[in-house]
């Protein structure tokens, strides 16, 4: 079984009320060979919310409000969902300032892109579990079913 970002499954819960929704992965949590999680939704974070950026270690909302605990907060229950199914893959969301992995945006809020991973898929990988981003699908693919 692996984890994956519920947006990637089609829930609503981006920043902006809406997914992004690949059929692959949608049809392996129908199928119970794969767990959802959003840990924006699981700290406490709203739907639609506004748009936070890692900005100086800290998650900030483009109007400043400071957000890193729920973002933490967040990550730890993602982390405690995926280590209950025994899970060490997972899928997430790429750029995203809790499931990006390799690139964030930069906290400028103008779309670009730094080397950096968000706060998740820190704590995931401290933890010993693989993160892919859904901007490496292939790679990803080819790691599960390998089933390595």
């Amino acid at each position: 079984m692996i984890g994956v970002s519920s947006c990637l499954v089609g829930v609503n819960c981006t920043y902006k009320g809406k997914n992004h929704k690949i059929e692959k992965i949608k049809e392996m949590v129908k199928n119970k060979e794969a767990i959802m999680i959003c840990p924006e939704v699981l700290g406490g974070m709203s739907i639609p919310r506004e748009p936070c950026e890692i900005q100086g270690g800290k998650v900030l909302s483009i109007s400043g409000v400071d957000y890193t605990n729920n973002y933490y907060d967040g990550a730890y229950k993602a982390l405690k969902i995926l280590q209950k199914f025994n899970i060490d893959v997972v899928l997430l969301k790429a750029k995203s300032p809790s499931c990006g992995k390799n690139k964030i945006y930069d906290g400028t809020f103008q779309h670009y892109l730094i080397e950096g991973n968000g706060i998740t898929v820190q704590v995931l990988q401290e933890n010993g579990i693989t993160v892919y981003n859904d901007d490496t699908l292939d790679t990803f693919y080819e790691h599960i079913e390998k089933g390595t």
